[in-house]
């Protein structure tokens, strides 16, 4: 038995009703970083070897900002 287009309507209402659409999209966000980590987990990946977060001032559209090479002037 395969699930049909009027099952996904009514889990997708019930899930409206429960969290309200205020908190839906924190709920959502939630979940996706669960599926993130359950990939990485499946992968062997553990935070250190994951990709760089986006948010991080170290880094550039997800990599890691180069830094420049220190250079001493001599005078």
């Amino acid at each position: 038995m395969s699930i049909g287009i009027w099952q996904i309507v009514l889990i997708l209402v019930l899930v409206l009703i429960l969290f309200g659409a205020g908190k839906l999209p924190k709920v959502m966000g939630d979940m996706g970083k669960g599926v993130r980590n359950l990939k990485a987990g499946l992968k062997g990946e553990d935070e250190t070897t994951a990709s760089p977060k986006l948010n991080d001032p170290n880094t550039v559209d997800g990599e890691v900002a180069k830094k420049p090479a220190k250079t001493s002037k001599k005078s």
